[in-house]
């Protein structure tokens, strides 16, 4: 049983939207098993909408 993922923390930056919410890092669609123990980011909440990862630093900004 095969599933494809994206590389975990692959990019230092990502859009995410709304519907993506509420955000983790890594995201759902990233593979786990390279990865930092999972995070959920308050990005909702934050000035801007842009919240950064305490573990690997990857920079995530709201869109909408």
């Amino acid at each position: 049983m095969s599933q494809t993922t994206a590389p975990a923390n692959a990019e230092k930056r990502y859009t995410v939207s709304r519907a993506d919410l509420p955000l983790s890092c890594p995201t759902p669609e990233m593979a786990l098993w390279n990865s930092h123990p999972r995070v959920y980011l308050p990005i909702d909440k934050e000035p801007g909408g842009e919240c950064a990862c305490p573990y690997c630093g990857a920079v995530f900004v709201l869109v909408d």
